[in-house]
């Protein structure tokens, strides 16, 4: 709901197309498992991006992703040891977590309904 045009659950659920999602639930019942990015203090998914479309942001930490400048190359899916870039098949991209950077707190923690998903600030 978080990278939709409405930005509005229900608006988003019933009438817009649904952006891929950021974060994939490995559903292995009983168990589920959230897939996303760690964006990780040495990502391997930005040292093997070949037109700098992902790149670690200096100053919060986090691993973002330039849309305008990735080719579609998908090395980062294949470097990410965690499975937290998603395939755009459609538009030949990537899509990942941004941590819903134009949010103050990530969307899916703060509408987890069993508050299983947790955010914490980097050091």
């Amino acid at each position: 709901m978080a990278h939709s045009k409405s930005k509005d659950i229900i608006k988003a659920f019933k009438f817009e197309k649904k952006p891929l999602p950021r974060i994939v639930v490995d559903e292995n019942i009983p168990e589920t498992f959230a897939i996303q990015c760690r964006h990780c203090d040495e990502p391997d998914c930005v040292f093997a991006c070949i037109s700098g479309a992902l790149y670690k942001d200096p100053e919060t930490g986090k691993v973002l992703h330039d849309e305008s400048k990735c080719v579609g190359c998908f090395s980062c899916v294949m470097a990410c040891t965690f499975g937290g870039i998603v395939i755009d098949f459609e538009n030949r991209k990537v899509v990942k977590c941004d941590l819903c950077e134009e949010l103050e707190y990530p969307m899916c923690v703060r509408m987890c309904p069993n508050e299983a998903l947790v955010f914490e600030e980097g050091k």
